[in-house]
């Protein structure tokens, strides 16, 4: 007797017998060819904000990685295992995607980590503590702001660290070159759980903006 999660199981049961179904074709294509997405998405593992739902994607679209925060680290070759880093080296090199995308959310427990300066850690390893210490400089610059709310600090770290990972991209060598060349665009976006909005950030301005469901594309 299994004791997978029946959940899991029930949602199996739909997606043979509705998605599979009607995509079928699909599905033995991209075993076929394999998969050639032109989007990379990093997104956090946060599971209020899933990418394929939100952007409605189909199989094989897009390349998806998903971190506590959505960050990206700085280009640092060594020793260590680097999962983000290999899933950018993956895309960009391998797959050659043509877009970038950081993704990021409203009340991200990771964020909301990262200002609560006076939480212990959830073990003495502290991975968690260590990966959110990449926002260490504009932590400090939000938790000292006394005239900011708790919640407009939340928010303002949650876009800052999508500025962080774009910066942190152009430090891996064979983003900025193909960024250079015109080849890559990177981008960044924030999503509302509460109101179901999405924010792209402007390469011009460097505002977020509210996207419309009803502006032409």
């Amino acid at each position: 007797m299994h004791h997978f999660p029946p959940r899991l199981l029930q949602g199996y049961r739909n997606f043979a017998t509705t998605q599979f179904q009607n995509e079928r074709q699909r599905y033995r294509q991209l075993a076929a060819e394999g998969q050639k997405p032109e989007i990379l998405m990093i997104a956090c593992c946060d599971s209020r904000a899933a990418p394929e739902l939100i952007f409605d994607s189909t199989p094989g679209e897009m390349f998806v990685v998903r971190n506590v925060a959505n960050q990206v680290p700085p280009f640092h070759p060594d020793g260590e295992y680097h999962a983000t880093s290999s899933a950018l080296e993956y895309a960009v090199q391998s797959l050659k995607v043509k877009h970038i995308v950081v993704l990021g959310h409203g009340r991200c427990g990771g964020i909301r980590a990262a200002l609560d300066m006076e939480s212990k850690p959830l073990s003495s390893d502290d991975f968690i503590g260590r990966w959110m210490g990449l926002l260490r400089p504009a932590v400090e610059a939000v938790t000292t702001n006394a005239l900011m709310t708790r919640h407009e600090r939340q928010t303002a770290l949650e876009r800052i660290s999508l500025r962080y990972s774009l910066n942190n991209l152009r430090t891996f060598p064979w983003i900025a070159r193909r960024e250079a060349a015109g080849k890559l665009q990177l981008h960044a976006a924030w999503f509302d759980i509460s109101f179901g909005e999405l924010w792209l950030l402007d390469k011009d301005s460097g505002e977020f903006n509210l996207f419309s469901p009803e502006e032409s594309l």
